[in-house]
């Protein structure tokens, strides 16, 4: 099969997406698929056999004055799409995922008549520019990992201000996403819990919509002999996105042992920003070790084994990467039972603890459990690990997206012969 695998942004070090596209065109790659990747900066770090296609954009979200205007070449600013995005950025309004479907589009003709694609999947940037491209005659499919206005949500729950709702209103491109999502030729997800989001903010009925859990690669994520334990407790992931719920768990070191410590991992912690603030709160400053240093991939696995327990507070997850790569590196996990998380770590309490989401005290004693007892958390640890080279594999994934993919080629042919 020819699969173009579209990513608005496909650095793993963006976030899940990265993640996803990279070991997804891996898979599609290695079972004899001909995948090319086309994404826009930063860019993914793919297998050199793998063609990439860069739509390229002049980067001009978040970058102030006079910095977004001082490059080799500024009159690429004169753009009308670059012209657009920086204006519409200027207000808070973040336009990568219109721009990148734009620009794509534009270039779709020529793109298809090289390489002669059998399918276009879309890594969640559900662009107008989709809808011009399935005009084409390329069947598109889309992965939703959640919905975005879970995060919107988050955020208002933090500050309810309208000066806050308004801001978040216009970052999120909520509108074109409602619009483009149920237009395409299928919509896939990565959990029960993220289909259910789906039918509720784009209205597609959960019974069209196919779950294909992600994969952990467990031949990288795995347990790291002779690490020293630097901390009792790890967080990894972004402090500022609110719907991670880190609040949650600074405010539970209050209700354990004061011996107890937890790490940080995050590079982008911001003096001002939510972490700081809690920490001030609490009084918990010598119990907190902040890493706060952009890491290699070889050194966040590394950070797995220098704790004893992972917490993953999040209100929601699609999936939940730092909960199935800690269980790779044979961690148990606490996480709030919310979003996809029970699926991922299981609620039989083999691999980990479920607690009520926003509870400090729950979240406090089901630490406390494990803690106290190091062989039954070592054990824990182990069928952590089980799970995750049971369930979570990501050549089971990309298969999966294969079936997908076949079954929406089949249903196009059909319409085409019935019109």
């Amino acid at each position: 099969m020819r699969i173009a695998l579209l990513t608005y942004r496909g650095n793993m070090f963006c976030g899940g997406q990265g993640i996803y596209a990279a070991y997804l065109a891996r898979e599609w790659k290695k079972a004899g698929h001909d995948v090319h990747v086309i994404a826009g900066p930063p860019l993914p770090e793919i297998e050199p056999d793998i063609p990439l296609h860069v739509i390229p954009n002049a980067n001009v979200f978040g970058v102030e004055h006079p910095e977004w205007a001082q490059r080799e070449n500024p009159l690429e600013l004169l753009n009308p799409l670059t012209l657009w995005e920086l204006g519409v950025s200027r207000f808070g309004v973040f336009p990568e995922m219109q721009s990148f479907g734009l620009r794509l589009m534009l270039r779709w003709r020529r793109l298809q008549e090289q390489h002669h694609f059998d399918v276009v999947f879309d890594n969640q940037c559900l662009s107008w520019g989709l809808l011009g491209i399935r005009a084409m005659g390329v069947p598109v499919v889309s992965v939703i990992h959640h919905p975005l206005h879970i995060d919107r949500e988050a955020d208002f729950s933090v500050d309810p201000s309208l000066k806050k709702k308004i801001r978040r209103t216009l970052y999120f491109p909520l509108f074109m996403q409602q619009q483009v999502a149920p237009r395409l030729d299928r919509i896939v997800t990565v959990s029960e819990a993220s289909r259910r989001e789906i039918e509720r903010y784009f209205g597609i009925p959960e019974k069209d919509i196919p779950v294909v859990y992600n994969g952990t690669d467990t031949d990288l994520f795995r347990p790291i002999d002779g690490m020293k334990k630097e901390a009792d407790l790890l967080f990894i992931g972004r402090t500022e996105d609110r719907k991670k719920g880190v609040g949650t768990l600074l405010e539970s070191l209050r209700y354990l042992p004061e011996n107890v410590k937890l790490k940080i991992v995050d590079g982008r912690i911001p003096d001002d920003g939510l972490v700081m603030r809690m920490i001030a709160k609490h009084g918990i400053r010598d119990r907190v070790i902040l890493h706060r240093k952009m890491l290699t991939l070889p050194e966040l696995i590394a950070q797995y084994s220098t704790a004893r327990v992972a917490v993953v507070p999040s209100f929601f997850e699609g999936f939940g990467f730092p909960a199935s790569e800690a269980m790779a590196c044979g961690l148990p996990v606490v996480a709030n039972a919310a979003g996809a998380l029970p699926e991922v770590v299981g609620s039989d309490g083999s691999a980990g603890r479920l607690v009520p989401p926003r509870d400090a005290q729950a979240m406090a004693r089901a630490i406390g459990e494990i803690l106290a007892e190091p062989e039954g958390a070592a054990a824990m640890g182990q069928a952590a690990r089980q799970r995750v080279e049971k369930l979570f594999q990501w050549s089971e994934a990309a298969a999966g997206l294969v079936q997908v993919f076949e079954e929406t080629l089949h249903a196009t042919h059909r319409r085409s012969r019935a019109a």
